[in-house]
């Protein structure tokens, strides 16, 4: 078993590189599926309080038998309780889902910019964070113009800003301004739903590298250091996408993927979705 290299934050936690996703994971299959991903390797999970799984997230992290300090676990608030009270109430929710001592990593899930001024839900999270109850806070599908309005105001800088990245969005000025403030990039839809596994340019370095598409994809977000946590509920793509650290990809076959970029979302448009 390879070991996963970790990422230190900006208040001097460390969070395991490559993690596992729940989104999508119906709840009846979620507890089943993160044992296998903790079997596998796997000691960072990502959850969310509107992925209605947390529960089991939490009962496959007891039923582990792994030390609760080893695992690495993340939740999002819901777009519903942006108002500095109802913050406070669903991160309660959530420590009561998930059956846990502490949680390592609280986000807001999406700014909802036309919806409320999301800086009065950061003082919130920052409350929940001098709580002692979580190690670090952190955004969710912020833009570098939503990241200002937020620091601000902040005493907290996020310790996490995670944003929809894959080789056809390669998010370069977010993860720049990210980079400026010491906020680190997270990853999600790491390969576009499926979109880029067909890519000729990839497929070309994977036939080269002796690697899937997919793995050569993850390993791409990885050397750009990006914290990147993919999702399935086979365990053999499970264990595949876990087997990433015995191979590198060269300077080259890392700009000829970043060189795909088109700009192109599998997601919402975090300027204009407002829940």
């Amino acid at each position: 078993m390879s070991a996963v290299p970790d990422v230190t934050l900006n208040n001097g936690v460390r969070i395991p590189q490559l993690g596992f996703g729940t989104f999508q994971i119906p709840s009846e299959q979620t507890r089943e599926t993160t044992l296998a991903a903790l079997e596998t390797g796997y000691r960072h999970i990502d959850t969310a309080q509107m992925y209605g799984n947390e529960k089991e997230v939490g009962q496959a992290v007891r039923d582990s038998g792994l030390d609760r300090a080893d695992v690495f676990v993340t939740s999002k608030l819901d777009n519903g309780a942006h108002a500095y009270d109802d913050a406070l109430k669903a991160f309660d929710g959530t420590m009561d889902e998930l059956d846990l001592d502490h949680l390592d990593l609280f986000l807001i899930h999406w700014p909802l910019p036309g919806r409320g001024d999301f800086t009065e839900t950061w003082r919130a999270m920052e409350e929940i964070y001098r709580s002692g109850r979580v190690k670090a806070v952190g955004v969710s599908n912020f833009q570098p113009s939503h990241l200002r309005r937020l620091l601000e105001g902040a005493v907290v800088v996020p310790a996490i800003n995670q944003i929809e990245v894959h080789p056809y969005l390669t998010q370069d000025a977010v993860r720049s301004f990210g980079a400026e403030h010491d906020i680190a990039t997270e990853a999600w839809s790491p390969i576009a739903q499926g979109k880029v596994l067909g890519d000729p340019v990839i497929a070309a370095v994977a036939e080269r590298v002796g690697k899937s598409t997919a793995q050569v994809t993850l390993r791409w977000h990885l050397q750009r250091g990006d914290i990147v946590f993919p999702k399935s509920v086979t365990r053999k793509r499970i264990e595949e996408n876990f087997d990433l650290f015995d191979f590198s990809l060269t300077e080259g076959d890392m700009a000829e993927i970043s060189a795909l970029n088109r700009d192109e979302r599998t997601g919402l448009d975090p300027d204009h979705f407002n829940g």
